[in-house]
């Protein structure tokens, strides 16, 4: 047994809460009616649509009666026929005012929610559901608090109406001529578009005043999404304003420049950049020369310095940044071609072969240091080789029968960190030799040295 809800809050309309405590009067067992991604609330007029074979039974029976049903809405919208266990136990008791077959065996409703009620018990599931319910009135405390909470969430439904295209302006006078804190709340929650739970939620809060206080946080979420997307559009839409704008002024600009046959003078300005980009300048230089070019490209060829600034960009790049050549210090060459280039002048040839001498005395002064500095070193090195040989050759062979552990060590020990063996001092070898003569017998007629 389900429902399908066709929305359409512009044709509600809402009876009093004191007049509906007063007349109507919550029977003790109600059929339910399941509805899918649908809360009806009390006070609010909807129009439903129904084509299960239960829901029509369940139709049938209550226009036979009283007209009376109980509207639920479903946990899980998938499952084609709810059980009890599918429906949530507080919904609405509604009055059906008015039922229309079509043709392709479904009917259409219109209903109006009266009170809120709760499922205790169910009665029966076929042919339809049926429950035993109690009436849930709300809470509603005549205080200053929910007089502010009331004109607050009015204000936001007003802003909520100007942004958004499918709620109508009736509904803010509707809503402005509500006297009751109730009915205002379920009439802006009929009205916007909401979560299922966060509707649920809302007909299940006891409180009036927590009722607009969810329905307040509500709005204030729709209303910073709304405008955040018309900020994002009115931002988009302003850029395409301006880039159309600026093609249509480019356009013109191309126009104009054609017919005045500028279109070579951008060209120039176009390959003076480039040029300047792969000339390999200096930082200083670059930055001159394309302050120099953007004049250029601002001034008309007419212009008495367009010429001026186009000689000197054309000098600067002709300066040979990157390019290097061996230096010629030859004198005698430099002075025949200073005299066959240049007539008289002699000062000023004087003084650059003054610096031609110098550089090339420098040069050859240079060479000559890093020449002497390298044969200093061979020179080193060749003497070290020598002096570690005539060491190796000056050192005593002795190969001694019964040599003593001390003279021997004193003989031979070499040092770990150097390159020869350890050559022993004067002192060290005289030591060593009396030493050898003690302890070898003198022969016969000799005498011990001194």
């Amino acid at each position: 047994m389900s429902t399908d809800v066709k929305s359409d809050h512009s044709n509600g309309h809402h009876s009093s809460h004191k007049s509906h405590q007063e007349e109507i009067q919550v029977p003790e067992i109600l059929p339910i009616l399941p509805l899918r991604n649908t809360v009806v609330y009390p006070l609010t007029v909807i129009p439903l649509s129904a084509d299960q074979p239960r829901s029509l039974r369940l139709i049938d029976t209550a226009m036979q009666g009283d007209r009376l049903i109980g509207l639920v809405a479903m946990k899980n919208p998938e499952i084609p026929t709810p059980g009890p266990d599918e429906v949530h136990t507080m919904g609405t008791m509604a009055l059906i005012h008015r039922m229309l077959r079509v043709p392709d065996g479904s009917v259409r409703l219109i209903v109006q929610g009266l009170e809120r009620i709760e499922i205790t018990e169910w009665v029966a599931e076929e042919p339809f559901l049926r429950a035993r319910v109690v009436h849930r009135p709300e809470i509603l405390e005549e205080t200053v608090e929910v007089e502010a909470l009331s004109r607050n969430l009015l204000d936001l439904f007003r802003r909520l109406v100007e942004l958004v295209p499918y709620l109508s302006e009736e509904l803010i006078l509707a809503a402005t001529n509500t006297q009751d804190a109730r009915h205002l709340a379920y009439l802006i929650a009929a009205s916007i578009r909401i979560e299922i739970a966060e509707a649920q939620q809302i007909l299940e809060a006891d409180s009036v005043a927590e009722k607009l206080r969810l329905l307040t946080r509500i709005i204030n979420r729709e209303l910073e999404v709304l405008e955040l997307g018309r900020k994002i559009q009115s931002e988009a839409q302003s850029e395409m304003e301006r880039m159309q704008r600026e093609f249509f002024l480019r356009e013109q600009l191309k126009a104009i420049q054609r017919e005045l046959g500028e279109d070579e003078e951008k060209q120039i300005i176009e390959e003076y950049r480039q040029r300047i980009e792969e000339r390999g300048m200096s930082e200083e230089a670059k930055e001159q020369a394309l302050r120099e070019l953007s004049r250029l490209e601002k001034m008309p060829p007419q212009a008495a310095e367009y010429s001026v600034i186009k000689t000197y960009l054309d000098w600067l790049l002709d300066i040979p940044w990157v390019e290097v050549t061996p230096d010629n210090l030859d004198i005698d060459h430099a002075k025949r071609v200073l005299d066959e280039d240049h007539y008289d002048l002699e000062e000023i040839k004087e003084r650059i072969i003054e610096y031609l001498a110098v550089r090339k005395l420098a040069h050859e002064r240079r060479r000559q240091a890093a020449a002497e500095k390298e044969a200093a070193r061979q020179l080193a090195i060749q003497r070290e080789e020598e002096g570690d040989k005539a060491e190796q050759e000056s050192a005593p062979e002795q190969s001694l029968s019964s040599n003593p552990p001390t003279c021997s060590a004193a003989l031979t020990w070499t040092n770990p960190r150097a390159k020869a063996p350890f050559s022993a001092s004067w002192g060290h070898r005289a030591w060593a030799r009396r030493a050898w003569a003690r302890a070898s017998p003198a022969p016969s007629g000799a005498s011990s040295p001194a």
